[in-house]
């Protein structure tokens, strides 16, 4: 298994949120874990940083348990960006980027010329460089995102993992968040895992989805193997057409009614 969740169980208190789960991702893809509120897609993201901590099971990665690698290791090769991020707003988007490069850093040097160099990459790839000065406290909520996402980005991580990474921003920042995080799987392979309340949002930008439903995995699959009328029934409780975008040759849903409301 290159990366993914072995049996895992997980509880709060007396309740069950997860129950054997195992899912394996695919190095160098886009993939989003979907499910209903509270089904546990956020709990398995925060296992990775000991948020939560599953009553058994295990994280892989390259077919060892991720427990077997140092702190240090693990920042270096995997990034992420929980759904709830803060930082005082009077810090720079440089400053803030520059955060991502201290797994990297020796203890005897602050900010080498290399460091700088991937600092001021990361700022252009997300379209941050003209801002670079400016404070988090006057940025919109998008320009927050990119520079969040641009400090992960220093970390030169192969695996980015993002929990929500289009909560309470309009539709236009959602996309233009989303079609960066493409472009830096296509550009540079980077592997994405996700998660998204967005059904037709996860199908347009994810080469695979994973269903969690009634505290299991319901499937795993393409957009098109997921995004059915069956499947928006029996996870969501909703009627469904489905359709295909002409332009990202995906599936998309429209709701008809709720199956819980009109029975």
């Amino acid at each position: 298994m290159y990366f993914g969740y072995k049996n895992i169980y997980i509880t709060f208190g007396k309740k069950e949120i997860l129950k054997d789960v195992t899912m394996s991702f695919e190095k160098n893809k886009v993939s989003t874990i979907i499910g209903k509120n509270g089904c546990g897609k956020s709990s398995l993201l925060r296992i990775l940083s000991n948020a939560v901590k599953p009553i058994s099971g295990e994280v892989i990665f390259e077919d060892k348990l991720l427990k077997e690698y140092t702190r240090k290791d693990i920042a270096k090769r995997i990034a992420i960006l929980p759904q709830v991020h803060d930082a005082p707003s009077d810090t720079t988007v440089e400053t803030l980027v520059s955060y991502g490069r201290y797994p990297h850093k020796h203890k005897s040097i602050m900010t080498s010329k290399e460091d700088e160099e991937i600092i001021s990459q990361s700022m252009e790839l997300m379209g941050l460089t003209d801002i670079r000065k400016q404070s988090l406290g006057t940025l919109s909520g998008g320009q927050r995102q990119r520079a969040w996402i641009a400090m992960t980005l220093t970390q030169q991580p192969e695996i980015l993992i993002l929990d929500e990474p289009t909560t309470h921003l309009d539709i236009t920042y959602q996309i233009e968040i989303l079609s960066l995080i493409e472009s830096l799987n296509k550009k540079f392979g980077l592997t994405v895992i996700m998660v998204l309340h967005d059904l037709n949002q996860a199908s347009r930008y994810s080469h695979k989805m994973y269903v969690i439903n009634n505290k299991k995995v319901e499937a795993i699959g393409t957009p098109n193997e997921i995004l059915t009328t069956s499947m928006m029934e029996k996870v969501f409780s909703l009627k469904t057409t489905i359709l295909e975008d002409n332009y990202a040759k995906r599936p998309y849903f429209l709701a008809k009614y709720s199956v819980k409301h009109n029975k």
